[in-house]
């Protein structure tokens, strides 16, 4: 599967919207809202939520806090709001790893709910690149030789990832599968831990959105590999992507985006629609986005259902090949 970023902008479905009234949509929101993070803090999904809780709550006029709850890739905070009450007071921001951790708990049959009948796109805040990252101790320069490497002279390295089922185990399995070397699989409870470790050298690879790592790769103290994008990011041009280095099977687009509970009234979702849409486009969190890496995009329509199922469809082979679990 292969995304531009003009993918980011098609209508999003509605097939599993409630039917809204009129007087419901006038009065909402008249209480706080709340945006569930299924990670810790300080991680790109966390600070995009942030972002866009700041800017609705301004143009909503009512508080729009952000709860981080953190564990199971992301699968107790999704679970939460799919299960809260349909009214658009709780939402869930979440990323890339979510179609993964979905396919992987539906195939080891435990998923906790259904998330293609439970959860709705609401839109896509922003399109981050995904990076395959090392400590700067590792002697190759880009993804390519990290597989020779590992092919050739047995390292035990350890890979890091943000969670059983997470976009990165699932981008790990599927390289040790496809360069024949092997890596042993250490999960972390999100983005910010993972890259302490990887920082701290107790783990030689590792991999999340651009945005978590994006002034350490400039700094030095963390070497980039490759990115999964279809293109070169802008802010790393001398990056291959992983198709350039002749992994396409790797390539995957990332995303940070809304969902919230299906039922939820149609006038309302396409009310919570429109202020993200505003929020992740206002100069101040567009600059914000930039300098970390993110393009803004405040989708509409299907574009958030559409990018997660195409997704789920792409790797929901290698994660039953793999027996990968989350």
């Amino acid at each position: 599967m292969r995304l531009s970023r003009r993918h980011f902008t098609v209508g999003m479905a509605s097939a599993t919207l409630g039917v809204g009234t009129a007087s419901w949509a006038q009065s909402f929101p008249n209480k706080p809202l709340k945006i569930v993070v299924p990670f810790p803090a300080g991680g790109t999904t966390d600070v995009v939520a942030r972002l866009v809780a700041q800017r609705m709550s301004e143009s909503m006029g009512q508080p729009v806090t952000v709860e981080n709850r953190g564990g199971a890739g992301g699968a107790i905070g999704a679970d939460a709001v799919a299960k809260a009450a349909p009214d658009g007071y709780t939402l869930l921001m979440h990323n890339l790893t979510f179609p993964m951790t979905s396919v992987a708990q539906t195939l080891a049959g435990r998923s906790p709910f259904n998330v293609e009948t439970d959860l709705v796109g609401v839109s896509i805040s922003v399109y981050v690149p995904f990076m395959w990252t090392a400590h700067p101790s590792v002697p190759a320069k880009d993804l390519r030789e990290l597989a020779n490497l590992l092919r050739t002279q047995k390292l035990p390295y350890n890979y890091g990832s943000t969670g059983p089922g997470s976009a990165m185990h699932v981008q790990g399995e599927a390289l040790k599968k496809e360069a024949g070397i092997d890596m042993q699989h250490v999960p972390f409870r999100g983005a910010a831990p993972l890259k302490q470790e990887l920082l701290a050298g107790r783990i030689q690879v590792g991999g999340d959105q651009l945005s978590t790592s994006l002034a350490e790769i400039k700094a030095g103290t963390l070497k980039a590999l490759a990115t999964t994008a279809s293109k070169r990011v802008p802010e790393l041009p001398d990056v291959p992507t992983v198709r350039e280095l002749g992994f396409p099977n790797l390539e995957l687009e990332g995303w940070n985006g809304l969902f919230a509970p299906a039922r939820t009234p149609r006038d309302v979702l396409e009310r919570l629609q429109r202020e993200a849409a505003a929020a992740v486009r206002h100069p101040e969190v567009v600059k914000r986005l930039a300098d970390m890496g993110a393009d803004a995009v405040g989708s509409n329509g299907a574009a958030q259902d559409e990018i997660f199922k195409r997704q789920m469809n792409q790797f929901r082979p290698i994660i039953r090949e793999m027996k990968i679990e989350s």
